[in-house]
């Protein structure tokens, strides 16, 4: 009777806690989804939006990076997810390997961005710079900028003068557009009690000097702005990484558990084999 029980609980051991299984499974699945919605708008995107201006503009096409993060979430979270449901451990341990590289390239990343944290802000100008050139050319890169610009109140990315980059708000006499020496309503300061956003509250303002455009605009650029929102708010930035990185190192550990779990299958079903071995010895014999 006891080598039967003793058979039945090898036979229906469990590599992985119910605990860790059913949280992993869980959170696979989610990422799972948001994956595949990722992959739909870097489709849709590089379909309807793969246009010359956004091509010039970003270094590589968003859609494709969308595209590209997208399937490599996609098979992450299929390992870790199909590996908790039916306890495959070679999906497990490729679940965690994937995890692994992830987690190190974030780090890569972060650690040269903080050395070479210059060259990051020259890459990010770059950027800014490109999108002001090409601020009326997609409507999506205009309201980007415009959302920026709001957010962070700050017009252009040094300052102000930066729009003149741009061939519509160009302040040379040869330029024949209605804007010219104008900025983006996104760059007003707004005003109180107005129902209605004025458009043209930009108008001539870079052919005024810095304490006159102070009075309408915001005159900082945004790479000031940008650095001063993140020293204001470090305990925010740092509460996100940590979110980001607690998970990954929590399923970090999840080799480990399987391992060890291994290891006690392994001693249970040996010490299972030690004592059923002489009853079946004896009934024999008998």
């Amino acid at each position: 009777m006891d080598g039967k029980l003793s058979l039945n609980r090898a036979e229906t051991f469990s590599f992985i806690n119910p605990w860790i299984r059913y949280f992993l499974f869980f959170f696979s699945f989610l990422f799972w989804v948001f994956s595949l919605v990722i992959v739909a708008i870097g489709v849709y995107a590089k379909v309807q939006k793969a246009t010359d201006t956004v091509r010039d503009t970003f270094l590589i096409d968003p859609a494709v990076i969308l595209i590209v993060v997208g399937v490599v979430m996609f098979f992450i979270t299929f390992c870790g997810c199909i590996g908790a449901l039916r306890e495959n451990i070679k999906l497990l341990k490729t679940f965690s390997l994937s995890l692994t590289l992830v987690f190190l390239t974030q780090l890569a990343i972060a650690v040269l961005g903080f050395f070479y944290s210059d060259q990051a802000r020259d890459a990010l100008g770059k950027f800014v710079k490109k999108a002001i050139v090409h601020y009326r050319d997609d409507i999506d890169l205009q309201n980007l900028v415009d959302y920026i610009q709001k957010e962070f109140r700050c017009c252009g990315w040094n300052n102000y003068t930066d729009w003149s980059r741009n061939v519509y708000f160009n302040c040379t006499q040869e330029n024949p557009s209605r804007e010219r020496c104008g900025v983006p309503y996104s760059c007003c300061t707004p005003v109180p009690g107005e129902a209605v956003i004025n458009t043209m509250c930009g108008f001539g303002v870079q052919s005024q000097n810095f304490p006159e455009a102070s009075k309408s605009i915001y005159p900082a650029g945004c790479a000031d702005r940008a650095v001063v929102w993140i020293e204001s708010h470090l305990l925010l930035v740092g509460a996100l990484a940590m979110g980001l990185a607690l998970p990954q190192n929590h399923f970090l550990q999840t080799p480990l558990l399987i391992e060890t779990e291994e290891i006690s299958l392994l001693k249970f079903r040996i010490s299972t084999s030690t004592t059923i071995l002489p009853v079946v010895t004896f009934s024999l014999i008998k």
